[in-house]
């Protein structure tokens, strides 16, 4: 992917997207295992984090998090690759990247819907992007989600001329008027509203949900110690089932995390599913998360991105998961 370590290096202490930002490190037992633990600063990339860091589920389990924001996926993936992350988190225009053998996914998050492709007022289709500046990050759901919107009106991406733009970049081109579409996603979305709110949304991820689901979900370096990983997985368990039974205090932890207002983490939860723990057991299980990988895989090989179907089982440790229990 072309980033040098000092760029990666510099994205650890980036902030995130729309003005949220926020680290942490919880301090613990001398004693505990050290962890460098990526993430993303909205509900989905940072609330089991928040939970772990505000519950003391980190100490509880022997680990001492160091937790750092991302304005992507990708650029966790390359810093897992260097040494840099242990952990991270991804959205589901990234989870090619383990499927291509550079990180494992050790645990599904939550189900995705606030990837969106919008676009200036007075465009009313995605046919209408045809030869258009079309902003994306590449690599991410924001990608998805104009790949699949382009390929449902009958276009490629040749038929506009695409942007690539990192994500707090495409937010000040759009407000802009620098580009005229973008494949992008909630609550950065909602940012760009303040200064275009007759914006147009032309496609968003429920148009999809026949063909492909929208999971997130955490990774770990393929060099990472699977011993290591059964205690971060157990902490991700046990602040799944925090956040699924005590919604507004989870909310209200990310909102500190972040340093966001209460309304607004709220507004971004809306835009996804959460699923229980034990959910995520029958769907690891019964084949359920296999069928959303493979679908995906799909989606992948015929956007360019994998050269091949891979089998799910050779980047999702669903045995770690579900022997975390």
């Amino acid at each position: 992917m072309g980033l040098s370590r000092r760029t990666i290096l510099a994205a650890l202490g980036a902030s995130a997207v729309a003005g949220s930002a926020g680290c942490g490190e919880e301090a613990g037992d001398p004693n505990a295992e050290k962890i460098n633990f990526g993430y993303i600063g909205d509900w989905n990339g940072t609330s089991l984090l928040a939970v772990a860091q505000k519950q003391g589920l980190w100490a509880k389990h022997g680990l001492d998090a160091s937790i750092k924001v991302f304005t992507n996926g990708p650029l966790q993936v390359q810093a897992l690759q260097t040494g840099d992350l242990d952990y991270g988190y991804i959205g589901p225009g990234a989870f090619w990247l383990p499927a291509s053998g550079q990180a494992k996914i050790i645990a599904i998050n939550t189900i995705g819907a606030a990837d969106r492709v919008i676009a200036q007022p007075g465009i009313t289709s995605v046919a209408g992007l045809r030869g258009r500046k079309v902003g994306v990050p590449e690599g991410t759901s924001g990608d998805m989600i104009l790949t699949l919107a382009l390929q449902k009106a009958g276009l490629t991406n040749a038929d506009v001329e695409r942007v690539p733009l990192d994500a707090s970049t495409l937010v000040s081109a759009f407000a802009s008027k620098q580009i005229d579409a973008a494949g992008f996603w909630y609550p950065a979305i909602a940012t760009i509203k303040k200064t275009i709110p007759d914006l147009v949304e032309l496609a968003k991820n429920d148009d999809f949900t026949d063909t492909v689901a929208f999971p997130n979900a955490f990774v770990a370096g393929n060099a990472v110690p699977a011993a290591r990983t059964a205690k971060v997985v157990a902490v991700l368990r046990e602040a799944n089932d925090y956040r699924a039974t005590h919604r507004d205090a989870a909310i209200a932890a990310t909102a500190e995390l972040l340093k966001l207002k209460v309304e607004d983490v709220t507004a971004d939860a809306a835009n996804s599913r959460t699923l229980t723990t034990a959910e995520l057991d029958a769907a690891t299980k019964d084949g359920t998360i296999a069928k959303w990988l493979t679908g995906m895989g799909d989606y992948f090989v015929g956007a360019g991105k994998l050269p091949q179907q891979a089998d799910p089982a050779s980047y999702y440790l669903g045995d770690v998961y579900t022997g975390a229990a």
